[in-house]
């Protein structure tokens, strides 16, 4: 299992669904399951429910997703604030962070209002507290960071794969159905 974590708007999901494509594995996306699961988008159960139940639903969630078969696994951008997920993630797959700039993220998704946590008065200056908050949470979930600043998305796909392709047997989704669950 290929799992991809870091901030909102640093390009899991985009990332996620091209290496999916060229591992010839299925894309999943945490937060679509989720959503699924709850019969309401993430933003109207955070305004109905709050954060912490909204926690709660994340962490079963991804404790089944990383239970089932290889994919390429996009998470939440919070999906790190939990012990328990850090945990799961780890042990469960191979975790790369994809590391992007608050200024960065911010220019991608200035306008996009689907995201609870930055429907702010200044939404830079909440990704700047998120990354502060987060940075070291994606750090110590991880098995390796991939800088995201300049290199096109076909690029940190290539590198990834290539990153893949140098990991031990059990890792490597070419042998994934090799090893022994």
């Amino acid at each position: 299992m290929i799992i991809l974590i870091g901030l909102p708007g640093s390009g899991k999901s985009t990332v996620g669904r091209l290496l999916a494509r060229r591992l010839q594995l299925p894309f999943v996306d945490s937060d679509h399951a989720i959503e699924q699961r709850l019969g309401c988008s993430i933003r109207e159960f955070f305004e109905r429910e709050g954060e912490a139940r909204f926690r709660d639903v994340e962490q079963a969630v991804l404790d089944e997703l990383t239970q089932g078969p290889p994919c390429v696994l996009s998470t939440g951008g919070g999906a790190v604030l939990r012990p328990a997920n850090r945990q799961c993630l780890r042990e469960r797959g191979q975790v790369f962070y994809l590391r992007s700039a608050p200024e960065e993220v911010f220019r991608r998704v200035q306008h996009d209002r689907s995201r609870p946590l930055l429907q702010v008065a200044d939404p830079l200056q909440k990704l700047r507290e998120l990354h502060a908050q987060r940075d070291p949470l994606y750090r110590e979930t991880a098995h390796c960071v991939v800088e995201t600043g300049r290199p096109s998305v076909a690029a940190l796909v290539n590198w990834i794969a290539a990153k893949l392709e140098l990991q031990p047997a059990p890792l490597n989704p070419a042998h994934a159905s090799d090893a022994s669950h």
